[in-house]
Formats: structure tokens, sequence, C-alpha cells
């Protein structure tokens, strides 16, 4: 197996007529998610769609969405998948920037960029899942095709497989290129992980368009387990399907868990099949990952990962000490270490926060147009800045003290928001929280926390500040609580804390 279009046709020989994928719409097969992405490669290369060409994706979770992605890479394109969160203008620069032949999703997504086609002048195709907008051409079209022979183009694992844009916090996202190999490696590697099989079936609302979604996906179908993909995450349907499918995995980032551990009917939800469940995208309070594991009887091993080497770098092997509050070990193959914040080249000891630094075959090639961006986090000893601050432990287990940009310098002190959350995620009346900044004249910058309360719960603000004070220092208590019903997340539910103070 060379590349993730390998995927489908070697556990469709295995697996046949076993379940692949189901959704609420349908289920298919692992034959028939096969054969279906057979038809979509070949009516792409029949519409003029050439090899190393870009295809973006943009629609929510769906089965076609998964058949889109594996139809591309059959066809030997590349695939482009898009934030469902982006605006029109946004999907117009991402689609000019990586130069897409075609955008394959949802009405509700394709129609608007009808309307701003001008500014994609790469584009040939607007391909839409459900019934179609004038100027638009069906996705049943495609899978209408007949397949005399399944496409078989030429992929080299070192060529380009997805082109996958960063956030774009400032500026303009960049669009980080990924190999075959990288891709297909991540997937096996975190499986081998996470010991996936057969016998598996997992439950998941995480993005197919994000690297940790992708990976939880696709290592499922590598080994021949089940996903079950909701659309989007709602707590007491993510308990009722983990319950009704008798599910192994449930896979989700911080928030998730806090939704369900929040839901009114965990308690009546038999949650005993679960024999392991996953977590990343943030840091997140042991408080809550012990309450998990009580509740749910499974294991919650914590990852890590990023856009920028197609998804984990760091996890827990199933059997081994799960180190609560650590994202675990390298993957096998795979090189971590934390470099000093203040001096390039210097490789921090033991114990010691710098940043988090990655090297191996998972590792981008670079952002697609942009050397000197790409200069900037890559070395050419191979050696990926992350930009998270990190330290490692006696045993070679990580631990992620928080993003570098999301530091807090109060009075010259570094205060890091997620050390605080994990404080404050300990009370008992505490759903979530985030914690932001806040400007302050004679301190210059000072932290405020953004709680999410449980249902029914009553606290005050300073009982908040109180509960921080035995186990923070002075500097680092947070300074005001605001209570909210909602916090800002991305589509895969990270929390946005450069959006908290439009909570305010």
């Amino acid at each position: 197996m060379r590349s993730p279009c390998d995927v489908m046709p070697a556990s469709a020989r295995r697996f046949g007529s076993k379940p692949a994928l189901v959704t609420a719409a349908r289920t298919l097969s692992y034959a028939e998610l096969d054969d279906a992405s057979n038809r979509v490669a070949a009516a792409l290369i029949a519409r003029g769609v050439q090899p190393a060409e870009c295809v973006s994706l943009y629609a929510q979770n769906r089965w076609e969405w998964i058949v889109a992605y594996h139809g591309v890479l059959k066809a030997g394109a590349v695939v482009n998948p898009l934030n469902v969160m982006l605006t029109p203008p946004e999907v117009a620069f991402v689609v000019g920037d990586c130069e897409a032949v075609a955008v394959i999703g949802s009405p509700d997504r394709i129609a608007p960029l009808q309307e701003i086609r001008a500014q994609m002048p790469s584009l040939r195709e607007l391909i839409c899942f459900d019934a179609p907008p004038p100027g638009a051409v069906a996705f049943d079209e495609l899978l209408e095709r007949p397949v005399a022979a399944p496409p078989q183009p030429a992929i080299a694992p070192e060529s380009l497989c997805s082109i996958g844009y960063t956030s774009g916090t400032t500026g303009h996202p960049k669009g980080a290129m990924q190999s075959h190999r990288a891709v297909l490696l991540n997937c096996a590697l975190t499986a081998t992980m996470h010991c996936r099989s057969a016998a598996d079936t997992m439950v998941t609302a995480l993005p197919a368009a994000h690297v940790y979604g992708n990976v939880a996906i696709n290592g499922m179908f590598l080994a021949g387990g089940t996903v079950v993909l909701m659309e989007r995450f709602e707590a007491g349907a993510a308990l009722e399907l983990i319950e009704r499918h008798r599910a192994t995995l449930f896979e989700g980032v911080p928030t998730m868990y806090a939704g369900l551990l929040s839901d009114p009917d965990l308690a009546t939800r038999d949650l005993g099949s679960l024999t392991r469940t996953t977590v990343g995208g943030q840091t997140m309070p042991i408080a809550t990952i012990v309450e998990w594991e009580q509740r749910s009887g499974a294991p919650l091993l914590e990852l890590w990962g990023m856009t920028e080497i197609a998804g984990l770098g760091s996890t827990h092997a199933l059997h081994a000490p799960n180190v609560h509050g650590s994202i675990g070990v390298s993957l096998p193959g795979i090189e971590l270490q934390i470099g000093s914040l203040e001096q390039p080249g210097k490789v921090e000891p033991v114990g010691t926060p710098g940043e988090l630094m990655v090297r191996g075959p998972i590792v981008m090639d670079g952002y697609h147009g942009k050397p000197e961006a790409t200069a900037e986090v890559l070395g050419a000893d191979g050696w990926l800045r992350t930009g998270d601050v990190a330290r490692v432990d006696e045993s070679g287990h990580y631990f992620v003290v928080d993003r570098a940009k999301d530091m807090i310098i109060t009075a010259g002190y570094n205060v890091y928001p997620a050390e605080i959350e994990r404080v404050i995620a300990t009370h008992p009346a505490v759903s979530m929280v985030a914690v932001g900044r806040q400007a302050d004249a004679v301190k210059g910058e000072l932290a405020r926390a953004y709680v999410v309360l449980r249902p029914g719960a009553s606290v005050a603000e300073e009982e908040i500040v109180e509960h921080c004070r035995p186990q923070l220092a002075a500097y680092k208590l947070p300074r005001s609580v605001r209570f909210v019903e909602l916090l800002p997340t991305t589509s895969s539910g990270k929390i946005m804390r450069r959006e908290l103070s439009t909570l305010d």
C-alpha cells in the first residue's frame, strides 16, 4: 500500500459487504464505498480533471464527502478539504491559491460560490451533492457513470496528496502540502497506536475536512472497522449512537466531552461497549478526563497533532500507561524535541518548557507558494516548529503547556491560559471554560475567564477566583469572570480564544 487511494480497494477486497460507513442518510459497505469512489474518479477524469490538479471539498460531514475524497485521490488529483466555516470570499482565496479546478460540496455552500465564480479563474466545475443550482453539476451524475475498470493512476508516495489550509489567525491562511506517504503513514501509525481492528465501531462528529477527522476515519477504514459519522456534534445524539451501535470508540475534542458530561441523558445511556476514547485539538483538564473515564468506563487517550503534519504527532499507545495531562509519546518513527524559545538551535532539557518541534515523514513539504513562510517554521534539518509550548519528562511523555501565541504577559510574567482553564474546570459548577486576555493600563494584560455553567448550576464570579487562589500564583489568577451560554468554536469544536473578546 503506497497511497491513501489504496485504502478503499484493499479494504473492499478484505471486508466486502461489511458496513464501512454509517450516516443518518445512508449506510455503505466497503464494496459500495469502493465502487462509488471509482465512479467519481472515472467521471472526474472524463470531465477533464488531470493528475496533480486540485479539487476542493466543501460540505459538512456526509457520505458523499467521503466518496468524493477517495474519488478525487483515485483520479490522481489533489484534495483540498475546505473548512465549512469559511465564507465565500475566504473560499475564493483558497481556491485561487491552490488553483482548484473544481469544488464539490453541498448546495448551501455551492450556490454562493456561483455568484463569485469570476474571482476563481482556475475553477472549471461546481459539483453539488443535492439538487444543483444553475450552472452546477449534480454529484449523482458522477455516481451514475459506469466503470469498466477502476482508475489506476501512477501515484508516487512522495507526490502531492492534499493541501490543507491553516486557520489563518493572522492574514491569509497557508496551504500545508502533504504527500501521499505522509497521509497514509499518519492513518496507519495512529491506527496502530490505538489498536484499531475490524471488530471496532467508531462514533465521531470530527469534521472529515480536518486532519484529526481524516486520520480517525481513514485509520478505521484501514483496519476494517465501521465509522458512524455524525453530520455535526450534538451530545444527546452522540450518546444514543454509542449505545445503539455498541461503539467501541468515540473520538472528539474537549468541548465535545464537556457536552457529553453535561448532557441530562448521560446517566441513563449504556456506554459499556466503549473500550477507548480519544481527545485532541486542545489541552484538556485532568479533572474532565477523570470524570469521563469514571462515567464511561473507558480510557481517554490524549493526542496532539496539526495540519502541518497531516494529523497526529503524538498519542498514547492503548496498552501503555495512560499519563493524564500528557499528549503521550511520539508516533513510531517520528521525532519530537523541545527547542529553546530564546536561543534557536538549543534543545531544552527534561522538564524545561520550550517550543515543541517535530521531524519525520509526516511533516509537510511546505506551504503552497510560500517559500518564505515555509522557511520560518521548517528548517533545512527537517525540524518543524509547531508554535506550541511544551515540556518532556524522563519517560518521554510530552506535556503541552499552551499555544505560544495565546500566552498572556502580566507585569512581565508569562501566564498560560490553559493552566488557568485546567484549574477552573475542576469547579463542580463549570461545564466549559476558556481564558482570554484583557488590556490593562498598569500590567499590560490580565487574564479573563469565560465560563459556561452546568445545567442548573449557579456560582458567583468571586467564587471562581477564590477556587483558583490555592492552586495558582497571584499573578496567574483571573482578574474577571464572564458567564456565557456558549464559547466560540471552530468547525472541529476547538475553542477560538481570539474570538472571546466578542463575548464582552
